[in-house]
């Protein structure tokens, strides 16, 4: 799943204009590193909830009960990482979509082995 060469990283992104790397002194390219490699962090984190095929609402759960951070940070690098990763996450929608319905599938199963067990001759 993450092993797709075409899964694109927000570190690979080129930097938007207009932040950090300018004239602006030691101070703001030191807090734009900062600001890249707390992106990164949450990156990493939000690629580990998808490697445990965690929905987007899960992971932003986990993410800030485990690890305090904010849902609105989550929410928006997953969002950058959708529409940078467009195939990817179509596919995990699609993966997602077919694991419910297989867990609903194996409930109803289970419900009618459970009302056929008491008819079923015991040996």
């Amino acid at each position: 799943m993450l092993a797709d060469s075409s899964f694109c990283t927000l570190a690979s992104l080129p930097a938007r204009p207009g932040r950090g790397g300018d004239a602006m002194g030691d101070a703001s390219s030191s807090s734009s590193s900062s600001s890249a490699s707390y992106v990164r962090m949450v990156q990493h984190l939000i690629e580990q909830c998808l490697v445990f095929h965690m929905s987007q609402e899960e992971c932003v759960e986990a993410l800030w009960k485990h690890a305090n951070i904010k849902p609105v940070i989550t929410s928006t690098v997953w969002k950058e990482l959708e529409k940078e990763n467009q195939e990817f996450f179509a596919s995990y929608a699609k993966e997602m979509r077919d694991r419910a319905l297989e867990k609903e599938a194996i409930q109803v199963l289970r419900k009618l082995l459970k009302e056929l067990s008491p008819s079923l001759p015991h040996e």
